[in-house]
């Protein structure tokens, strides 16, 4: 393999295009890069994920982040990300869909100290919250969770951080997926559910909040 080949940009837009989707344009990549420079980094001294290695970052977190992103619906202007450890989904993100005003919630002080370099040295359009989601009082356009601990009990909490008519992305199993849609509660419907690209049968559900809404 050439040493251009061996480039993590390159690297991750060959990964993006074996996924079946669009490559990252010239800015979105250097910051791509940036960011798993900082994760590699960070994770020498600070658990930050279990995935270690450069070509797991890129193609089980950076990918399925990015397919995550880019099947948001149009007009959300605010999302938590619930329990963002190293910042997956939440910092693809913001670095694919800058309208949107992210909030990072992770209730770790040191992986909650990550995300706040992160978001300095990225430049994003983004905020930590330095502790637990459930005691934030603000509601949210959409709330994403990924590999959140007792997910559960998690979407339970994150169910009620979403507006009516707002949305609850989850990335999980299909095998997961109907404990975690009832634990959302009978306030959301389902109409979107999305093979992602991680394999093992992982899959992106869009919630929508319909209490008090009605799609046109």
């Amino acid at each position: 393999m050439s040493e251009a080949a061996n480039q993590p940009t390159t690297r991750l837009n060959a990964l993006l295009a074996e996924a079946g989707l669009a490559p990252l344009d010239a800015a979105q990549a250097a910051a791509f890069e940036a960011y798993l420079s900082l994760i590699l980094r960070w994770n020498a001294r600070v658990n930050l994920t279990a995935i270690r290695d450069e070509e797991g970052i890129l193609r089980r977190h950076f990918v399925e982040s990015i397919a995550c992103a880019r099947a948001l619906p149009a007009g959300i202007r605010t999302l938590l990300d619930f329990g963002s450890g190293a910042g997956f989904p939440g910092i693809p993100i913001a670095l694919c869909r800058p309208e949107i005003a992210v909030t990072l919630a992770e209730s770790q002080g040191k992986k909650a100290a990550f995300l706040r370099e992160a978001v300095r040295v990225l430049g994003l359009n983004a905020k930590v919250h330095s502790g637990r989601a459930e005691a934030l009082r603000t509601l949210f356009d959409c709330v994403t969770m990924r590999a959140v601990d007792r997910m559960e009990l998690a979407v339970q909490a994150a169910a009620q951080l979403v507006r009516p008519g707002g949305w609850l992305a989850l990335m999980t199993t299909t095998a997961a997926l109907p404990a975690l849609q009832a634990a959302a509660g009978a306030d959301f419907s389902w109409p979107t559910q999305l093979p992602q690209p991680g394999g093992e049968d992982r899959v992106l559900a869009l919630g929508v909040h319909s209490r008090g809404f009605t799609t046109v």
